[in-house]
């Protein structure tokens, strides 16, 4: 049987980002799927940019008051007509054959859940390729989140994942997590036994943040949450999720060896590594200022990251503090 697909977009503000997508799915070597757009409160109108797809897509708009994007997904979720649902973020852009790929993928090697890779798009800004290069790479924290010797164990994550309808509803769907939201529900399909799948051709183009005050927001905010999940899902919890909290005190002890000690050792495999991104960068991108603006944001996702992971672990795990007391804006 062929899988119909609800692709389910929770929005808040960004009706330009909006018309691209929109625009992108519209253009679908396979039409037959229907788009769900949940407003989460948008303090500008939306309806007119999804008024302009209507005769192109079957397209469905609905606005609730701001819950935040998990709960919104949720909404969505339980107003879909089709079997699968799918979220994309609002700033990505879909390939032509996003659609069929996907259909094509579920048939061919069925799951409960699957994900898919993010990258930049050649119309993107420097900036933008930069912060993707850090956030999908091998030298941080990135990278493809699964492989071909461990589909069943890639956390989807919302920007580009899809979902068995059924058994979304049957685990409840995002929980009241804010920030994180989305790999906790990949545990939890775990935990219930369900599969996941990592689909290499269902890549998509995401923009993430555009100035590197924004990434830096958002990447603390991703280190925060990781020991809340790791305290919802213990039996799922990893060393190398440190690494960017030791990559951040490693840089610190190097600076203290330098000016106290006059030793240079540490802050030497610093620049060794400063190398390595750069060159890589160049390798990857093909274009020196992307790659002197990656050796930046990769800085600033890992200090960030890192600190955000030992203050959550500090307050979860030290001082014992609950996650909602720690970090109650995390929380719906």
């Amino acid at each position: 049987m062929n899988p119909t697909i609800s692709i389910i977009i929770a929005i808040f503000n960004r009706k330009d980002e909006l018309f691209e997508l929109l625009n992108s799915l519209s253009h679908q070597t396979d039409k037959n799927f229907e788009v769900i757009i949940v407003d989460d409160g948008s303090k500008i109108a939306l309806l007119p940019t999804v008024e302009l797809f209507e005769e192109q897509l079957d397209i469905k708009f609905f606005r609730k008051e701001n819950s935040g994007p998990g709960l919104s997904r949720n909404y969505g979720a339980k107003r879909a007509k089709n079997d699968w649902l799918v979220f994309v973020d609002s700033d990505v852009i879909v390939e032509t054959d996003y659609i069929e790929n996907i259909k094509k993928n579920l048939t061919d090697n069925p799951c409960d859940a699957f994900g898919g890779a993010d990258k930049a798009h050649k119309g993107f800004n420097l900036m933008q390729k930069a912060i993707s290069y850090s956030m999908t790479s091998v030298f941080t924290t990135g990278g493809i989140r699964g492989k071909k010797s461990a589909v069943t164990k890639f956390q989807p994550r919302s920007f580009n994942m899809g979902v068995n309808k059924d058994i979304f509803l049957k685990v409840g769907g995002f929980s009241e997590m804010r920030i994180g939201e989305d790999p906790d529900l990949s545990m939890t399909l775990w935990e219930n036994g369900y599969t996941t799948m990592f689909y290499d051709n269902i890549g998509v183009y995401h923009k993430r943040r555009t100035d590197f005050g924004k990434f830096s927001k958002q990447v603390y905010q991703f280190g925060c949450a990781r020991p809340i999940l790791n305290h919802r899902h213990p039996h799922y919890t990893k060393l190398t999720f440190w690494f960017p909290s030791v990559f951040l005190l490693g840089y610190l002890v190097g600076i203290i060896h330098y000016f106290v000690w006059g030793n240079g050792l540490i802050l030497a495999l610093y620049g060794l590594y400063t190398f390595l991104v750069l060159f890589h960068a160049m390798v990857v991108t093909r274009n020196i200022s992307i790659a002197s603006m990656a050796v930046i944001s990769t800085y600033i996702q890992m200090f960030s990251y890192g600190y955000g992971f030992l203050k959550s672990w500090f307050l979860i795990n030290i001082l014992k503090q609950s996650p909602q007391e720690a970090f109650p804006k995390h929380f719906h």
